[in-house]
């Protein structure tokens, strides 16, 4: 239907973990221009080739989930006794339930943090760094392997977690709920000068219900310094960490939250926009260079109303909330369908085997 001009869209099969024959979906209107018909071309191959959906962190920061402390907690004290039952040399004495995980009222984010860090402490000992492997990390079998990732892994999920209830009590307008939908080894394609006039006229805005480019590369953006390590000058140190996107792959994120908007009804955003700006030019970055890749690629918007009968969003948080599990992709005839989930038996045993070869890699002496 699409060959003939006509708009193209994506349709997104969600299901209940708890309950797969609960299903809901919805639809994207793709951008017409080239990055939309890029990315849905580069979509369509990942569709056809059988890669596998990253389903750890695909959905972050909504307040209701079927992924619960309870949940997380009982996932965490299991990879803890993982740990203690393979090696002699090392223990983990810390049991973690709901109420460890929080902190005493909502005050301080929620979050326990003498508790929290302490569990990633425990990470970073076993696992040891990407470039100095710990003894501890090198040893382990395969089943400890995964568990050592799940500390740090359930750890911010926990925390995220958290504080999206923390925001949903205190200021529920202002919750961020998001997805980001990834595909392990998809492949990359060379982003082209055409595609960067999403940075000039959409900028850093965020829209419910956007759909936008995934930041398919490792390196911090200048926003990102800007804003976490205090507008720092753009030293050659500074900038070696700095990632330019130059790459463009068939994933991609939605915005589940409120519009922040330069204009909108945010005036903290238009402030550190107006900042962030300034800062770019005492460094001697021109704002305006595409090349810089200074904001979000809008690749489309999904159609709340047509989708979800509503565009409230706590109802749409709400019926989302039931239903983080991505089933089926499809465009143009082409689709994916990702049968396994977090509530099967068999989803530990699959994650392990996709990184066998990773654990090999890194128990060579």
């Amino acid at each position: 239907m699409h060959s003939n001009g006509m708009t193209q869209s994506v349709k997104v099969v969600l299901r209940n973990p708890l309950n797969h024959q609960d299903q809901i979906d919805y639809t994207i209107t793709v951008a017409d221009n080239l990055l939309g018909r890029d990315w849905t071309t580069a979509l369509k191959k990942e569709l056809s080739s059988g890669r596998l959906l990253e389903k750890n962190y695909c959905f972050v920061g909504f307040p209701k989930t079927a992924r619960n402390l309870d949940y997380l907690c009982q996932e965490l004290n299991q990879a803890i006794a993982q740990v203690n039952s393979f090696f002699t040399d090392y223990q983990i004495t810390e049991t973690y339930t709901p109420d460890t995980v929080c902190g005493f009222d909502y005050a301080d984010n929620g979050v326990n943090h003498e508790i929290m860090n302490t569990i990633h402490n425990h990470f970073e000992r076993l696992q040891g760094t990407v470039w100095g492997l710990s003894d501890y990390y090198r040893r382990a079998d395969y089943n400890t392997k995964y568990a050592i990732r799940q500390l740090n892994n359930l750890c911010h999920e926990i925390e995220n977690l958290i504080l999206g209830q923390r925001k949903a009590a205190t200021a529920p307008y202002w919750v961020r709920p998001s997805q980001i939908t990834t595909f392990l080894q998809a492949q990359r394609y060379d982003l082209k000068d055409e595609h960067r006039w999403g940075f000039s006229t959409n900028g850093y805005d965020r829209v419910l219900g956007g759909v936008y480019m995934h930041w398919t590369q490792i390196g911090k953006t200048l926003y990102e310094v800007f804003r976490d390590e205090g507008a720092p000058e753009l030293t050659d140190t500074v900038c070696e960490a700095i990632n330019e996107l130059k790459f463009y792959s068939g994933e991609f994120d939605v915005e589940w939250g409120n519009d922040v908007t330069m204009g909108g009804n945010n005036p903290w955003h238009n402030k550190e926009q107006e900042e962030f700006r300034s800062w770019l030019i005492a460094n001697d970055r021109d704002p305006n260079d595409l090349t810089l890749s200074l904001g979000y690629l809008p690749l489309g918007q999904i159609e709340l109303q047509s989708s979800f009968g509503t565009t409230d969003y706590q109802q749409i948080w709400d019926m989302l909330g039931d239903h983080l599990d991505i089933y089926q992709i499809e465009i143009d005839g082409v689709s994916g369908t990702f049968e396994y989930c977090w509530t099967d038996t068999t989803y530990k045993q699959m994650q392990i085997d996709m990184m066998r070869p990773g654990y090999d890699y890194s128990s060579r002496g």
